[in-house]
């Protein structure tokens, strides 16, 4: 056993350690990264050759945490580890955007890589690390790869940026940012900001890419140390250039023609574009036999004919292919309350993408439970995204959430949870259903998202919007074109997808893949300016169609008041074996959910009617009320005896009206006046300094009798 090790130095008494040679010998490569008490196991295997016809890179991506590595065990009556959670999948794709531009483009084996959270400690945060990992495991394999990249995290905390952060630092963070990229070039970012400016946005990741390439030096010289800087060879694409060349010049100039006609239909588009297409293989199987036909050839060299003419005619023409300007918006329409039954909504489109989006307001008890390896916790807001297959015209069925609809759906999450106000009762729930796509529809969710909270009734402190940018460029962006509002064929074929999110005061969230080579920090400013300027567009479309919050819930919305109590008053309210709550909820038709927050009590009442509200919040605040000597109630007469009557004047707090208390006139028996169930008004007059009883009055509320004359 060989064990070869390499320390990076964070430059504030932390470092990050790769080890290589001690675990998972086996696999093609495999590396074991810590930091303090957190420890990554990345293994890569690739096959030797590719399947027939496989023209992509099939690239598996999958990071685990194991519940033993924090020294818990999993939830559940299997008690084992199950599907992915939600953050396991967001740190796959994490990994994967970073790690796919790395092959060569004629490389198809099957690779799949795989990142084990094996050692966990509170503090040093694993997502940060897990793309250092799976890139130090290629690097020292013979897998070939163009360069080494790495991830981190980039945060802003009391001004100053910071590598890698711990938890509780990131916790009062304004910035918070994953960046990865190679020893050059920026390739990917993903984050939520604090309503920051595109040039804080922008010194942050200069900050990460410092410290990346550190990072990426260490691997280089760490294959260099294990020997692995000569890859294997592999040969998994058949080429044939005269057919290339001849569909060049067959088809080139046809294409151009119908990018030209800026059509802005999308199957309309795709299908000229596809009928050139067709009228070539027409043309060129004539008197041959099928055999003779490659069709997957054709299929690869026309799709680089078409990605060629469209992209040189928008940096010649400076023109796109729905006739659109590179700064111009597609044409926006919304509407909000579309669904009555609903607790807000609001349908956003824009261009050929739309979204339908729903929020539902709940108690407590509607909380999403989170039972990761290093979180435990709740979440009062969520937000789902879903992409069923008809918003592309596909015909085929929906097989659960995707891998993507779980990254597209975190991203409009993380753009608008900073808007919710922290002082909200409810758990609110938004759902995003794409019923349009061609490109960004994220972001169409972010502003569908901003039209249905704020249809809702919920006072966000400011309406979020997004717009997605996406760039053209020859190499060395000698000549380039920023693209505001990309369509899917923009994103497909272009060179950069980047979304942007925010206020009028600042950006809240980001997230950028980069596919070139080379792009200066010029370019990125442009985007980012741009993207600003589109985002104020956006906003005051969403403005025309509702200006602020509506000033209350809808009719059918729950309502919630919110009282606390002393923390040695919950016991009470509950009762023994929860009998008063469960007897209050079902008098009242009332839910009541009661935690202990700060040393205090925090009651949610919540209803849909506003009676059932303040008949619950009544009989809470009598049990928790602390009888006061002079104040008058309305009591309940619940027990007669021979020397009074025992009178319930807050929920479960009887005092005694004396038979001599009762009325100014001298009585026999306590009947005379009083019966059991009565309701009567009483004076407290005393409360037992030692025993606590109260001693009640009634005829001190009664006028006195006027004496008679002798």
């Amino acid at each position: 056993m060989k064990v070869i090790e390499k320390i990076i130095e964070l430059g504030d008494g932390r470092s990050i350690t790769i080890e290589t040679g001690k675990l998972a010998k086996q696999a093609d490569g495999s590396v074991v990264v810590k930091m303090g008490k957190t420890m990554l196991l990345a293994t890569v295997v690739s096959a030797k050759d590719a399947r027939p016809d496989v023209d992509f890179m099939p690239l598996s991506v999958d990071y685990k945490e194991k519940f033993s590595s924090f020294g818990r065990f999993p939830g559940g009556f299997m008690k084992r580890e199950g599907r992915p959670s939600d953050y396991e999948i967001l740190v796959s794709r994490l990994v994967d955007r970073a790690l796919r531009p790395l092959f060569p483009e004629n490389y198809h084996a099957e690779t799949f890589v795989t990142i084990n959270l094996i050692s966990a400690d509170e503090e040093a945060m694993p997502d940060a690390l897990a793309g250092l990992a799976a890139s130090a495991a290629l690097a020292v394999s013979d897998i070939p790869i163009m360069e080494a990249i790495s991830e981190v995290r980039v945060a802003r905390i009391d001004g100053e940026y910071k590598i890698n952060p711990t938890r509780t630092e990131l916790e009062v963070a304004d910035l918070d940012m994953i960046v990865a990229a190679t020893m050059d070039n920026i390739m990917m970012v993903e984050g939520e900001m604090d309503e920051v400016s595109e040039a804080e946005m922008l010194e942050a990741i200069k900050v990460a890419h410092e410290a990346i390439k550190i990072q990426c030096k260490a691997q280089v010289e760490l294959a260099e140390l294990v020997g692995s800087t000569e890859k294997r060879d592999y040969c998994h694409e058949e080429n044939d250039d005269e057919l290339r060349q001849l569909i060049i010049d067959k088809t080139y100039d046809k294409v151009l023609e119908v990018a030209r006609r800026q059509n802005p239909n999308k199957h309309e588009r795709s299908a000229s574009f596809s009928e050139v297409k067709e009228e070539f293989v027409a043309w060129y199987s004539e008197g041959k036999e099928d055999s003779d036909i490659n069709m997957s050839l054709i299929g690869r060299y026309y799709h680089d004919v078409e990605k060629d003419a469209v992209r040189n005619m928008v940096l010649e023409d400076r023109v796109r292919l729905d006739g659109r300007k590179t700064n111009e918006i597609r044409p926006i329409w919304s509407e909000v309350d579309y669904l009555p039954g609903a607790h807000g909504s609001a349908v956003f489109t824009r261009g050929e993408t739309q979204s339908l989006t729903t929020v539902t307001l709940g108690t407590k008890l509607d909380e999403k439970i989170v039972d990761d390896v290093l979180y435990r916790g709740k979440e009062k807001f969520v937000l789902h995204y879903n992409f069923p297959p008809f918003s592309t015209g596909d015909a085929r069925p929906t097989r659960g959430i995707s891998r993507r609809e779980v990254g597209h759906g975190n991203l409009a999450f993380r753009a608008l949870k900073g808007m919710i106000p922290t002082d909200s009762p409810y758990a609110i729930r938004v759902v995003s259903d794409i019923l349009e796509s061609n490109g960004s529809s994220s972001m169409a969710t972010v502003c569908a998202g901003t039209l249905a909270l704020m249809d809702a009734g919920i006072q966000i402190k400011r309406p979020v919007t997004g717009i997605a940018m996406g760039l053209i460029s020859t190499e060395g962006a000698k000549k380039y074109a920023v693209l505001s509002d990309i369509l899917g064929d923009e994103d497909h074929l272009g060179d950069m997808d980047f979304k942007v999110t925010g206020t009028e005061k600042g950006i809240t969230a980001t997230q950028m893949d980069i596919k070139v080579d080379g792009l200066p920090y010029e370019v990125l400013a442009q985007a980012l300016e741009q993207a600003r300027l589109g985002r104020m567009h956006i906003l005051g479309k969403i403005l025309e169609t509702i200006e602020t919050p509506r000033e209350d819930l809808k009719p059918h919305a729950p309502r919630i008041i919110s009282i606390d109590i002393p923390k040695d008053m919950i016991g009470a309210v509950i009762g023994p074996g929860g009998k008063i709550i469960q007897e209050i909820q079902e008098s009242t038709g009332a839910v009541i959910v009661i935690e202990e927050v700060d040393g205090k009590g925090v009651v949610d009442i919540s209803a849909n009617d506003k009676k059932s509200i303040d008949a619950a919040l009544a009989r809470v605040k009598g049990i928790v009320a602390v009888p006061e000597v002079g104040t008058i109630y309305k009591g309940k007469v619940k027990s007669i005896v021979t020397f009074g009557a025992f009178v319930e004047i807050l929920p479960g707090k009887d005092g005694l009206l004396h038979i001599s208390e009762i009325e100014h006139r001298r009585l026999n028996t306590v009947d005379e006046v009083l019966k059991e169930g009565q309701e009567v008004e009483v004076k407290l007059i005393e409360v037992d300094a030692k025993s606590g009883k109260l001693k009640l009055s009634r005829k001190v509320l009664l006028p006195k009798p006027e004496k008679k004359e002798k």
